[in-house]
């Protein structure tokens, strides 16, 4: 009887030893799946995320990109006839946090060339669309286009309502300031380099500036004529800045180039990229349908001076403006 009790004593902590045994190797034989099938299932995954890397350095280098212009004291200029105000100005970045860069754009006298890059373009931004509608341009009164009377005239579109960080009204400065003076042929250069820049938000061209991407590109492209940049520049760096303040677009047709075209981004037209069957909302549906391109978490700038949400002004939409309202 004894002998019975003392078998049953030692034959329980072997059976436990022995499960531990089972479940160990079973636990050891299941990891090793498990690191033997991760490797099949990422294969693919780094050559991927290799390429589109390479793909968005190439159109969004990391390091920004260098335009052919100095601001010099423009902010100053900009502050000092009203067309920005500064204290409204500086509260629309109270939550982000206003920069030493942003500060001296803003208020510096010496400032080099203008660096863009993926963190200031929503800055830049405004700084080029308050030089674009407040600096006096014959562009601003086409009575076809930003002053046509079918429209009410320049004062109901995104460009013009939607600046709300001016003393006063934004009227007050629309097309009233002079910062720099353009000779005939500057500002020929300007007219025909501006009909031949579209932005994927609407159908217009920066001729027509009805949105404030449109009144930044007049504003950066009188910038650029008044110091003397060659047409050629113009176009590429015009493709720097619209590659920045919409990443998503120009990625798209970055991949649409290489994949159809055979074409790299280093080698492609400017002036072709600008125009309006790739860089116009039309021309962009019909590019971005050909391709497949990886979801992004990139925003493009808005349409409103916060670059990124939309500003609450209540101002009529003109019927022709799609894709750009306040």
């Amino acid at each position: 009887m004894e002998k019975n009790k003392l078998e049953k004593i030692l034959s329980l902590p072997i059976s436990i030893i022995i499960a531990g045994i089972l479940l160990s190797g079973a636990w050891m034989y299941n990891s090793r799946l498990k690191i033997s099938d991760s490797p099949r299932k990422i294969s693919i995954a780094p050559e991927n995320i290799q390429e589109k890397s390479v793909l968005e350095e190439k159109v969004l280098p990391s390091n920004g990109v260098e335009l052919p212009v100095t601001w010099g004291d423009l902010g100053k200029k900009l502050i000092s006839s009203g067309a920005i105000d500064e204290e409204k100005f500086k509260a629309l970045y109270a939550s982000r946090g206003f920069t030493e860069e942003y500060e001296k754009l803003l208020s510096g006298d010496n400032n080099g060339k203008i660096i863009i890059n993926e963190d200031n373009a929503g800055y830049i931004l405004n700084l080029l669309w308050a030089l674009g509608l407040s600096n006096a341009n014959p562009i601003l009164v086409d009575s076809k286009e930003m002053n046509n009377p079918q429209y009410g005239g320049a004062v109901n579109f995104a460009s013009t309502g939607g600046w709300t960080v001016a003393v006063g009204s934004p009227m007050d400065h629309y097309n009233r300031h002079i910062y720099f003076n353009l000779t005939p042929e500057q500002q020929s250069l300007v007219d025909k380099v501006s009909r031949g820049i579209y932005r994927p938000c609407c159908g217009n061209s920066t001729h027509f500036p009805d949105c404030n991407h449109g009144m930044a590109m007049l504003g950066f492209l009188e910038l650029m004529a008044s110091q003397g940049v060659s047409e050629q520049d113009m176009w590429k760096a015009a493709l720097a800045v619209n590659s920045y303040w919409f990443p998503d677009t120009y990625i798209t047709i970055a991949t649409y180039m290489k994949e159809k075209k055979g074409v790299e981004w280093s080698d492609v037209n400017p002036q072709e990229m600008l125009g309006i069957e790739y860089s116009s909302s039309s021309g962009f549906r019909s590019i971005s349908s050909q391709v497949t391109v990886p979801s992004s978490s990139r925003s493009s700038n808005g349409c409103g001076v916060d670059a990124g949400q939309a500003t609450p002004v209540s101002v009529p939409t003109p019927k022709q403006q799609s894709g750009c309202g306040i």
